[in-house]
């Protein structure tokens, strides 16, 4: 029981220091790789910051810990009742966060050589794989009168050879909208035959014709 309430690894000041000045180096490490990777439009230079202060606070809670079992399991009850509600827009920033919250963990617990290895090994993958983008899904949009739907399906099969993906089908009185979705790859192949709006306005009278790209950084 005593082994319990007792601490057995009791920081100095010194050891807090150096777990917070390797903790914060290996920090900055952790945001420039994060800017490499993201030079893109998803980059958010406050989610970078956030990633060096989880750092630090990762560290900070490690510190507190110690070796100290019974305080481990209270902090791990206070901490349980957190719940955080911002969404990921990307799915690399998740491995960031936890590459944060282990570096603070070894920081924390003075393993300075597992931080520093393993951050030098995340930190090459992630500059190798970091600029890895999706294929791109594109939608395209027709408007135009109720009399040239047959026709319009028939233009849309010929010029993306059938693997054009129907989403939406709306048909009033008068009009019709049709929402198409193509891959990247589809779109550059039909742009070689000429262009996309200037084939398909020539063949039909559609009020608008018009292109969307969408990706998980942005839709634009």
């Amino acid at each position: 029981m005593n082994y319990l309430v007792t601490s057995t690894g009791a920081l100095t000041i010194q050891d807090v220091l150096l777990n917070f000045l390797v903790a914060a180096v290996v920090g900055v490490v952790i945001f420039l790789s994060y800017r490499i990777s993201h030079a893109g439009a998803a980059y958010s230079a406050r989610f970078n910051v956030s990633l060096v202060m989880l750092t630090l606070v990762t560290t900070l809670v490690m510190n507190v810990i110690g070796n100290n079992i019974a305080l481990s399991l209270g902090m791990v009850g206070a901490l349980s009742i957190v719940r955080f509600r911002t969404a990921i827009k990307d799915p690399r920033d998740t491995a960031y966060i936890f590459w944060c919250i282990a570096v603070g963990i070894c920081c924390g617990v003075s393993e300075y050589l597992i931080a520093g290895v393993g951050t030098a090994v995340i930190f090459g993958m992630m500059l190798i794989f970091g600029f890895v983008q999706n294929n791109e899904r594109y939608l395209i949009i027709f408007r135009g009168g109720k009399e040239c739907r047959e026709k319009l399906e028939t233009l849309v099969d010929e010029r993306f050879q059938g693997k054009a993906r129907l989403v939406v089908h709306n048909t009033t009185q008068d009009t019709t909208e049709y929402i198409y979705e193509i891959s990247q790859k589809q779109l550059k192949l039909a742009k070689k035959s000429g262009n996309i709006v200037d084939f398909f306005q020539s063949n039909l009278k559609l009020d608008a014709i018009n292109i969307v790209c969408q990706n998980d950084e942005i839709n634009r």
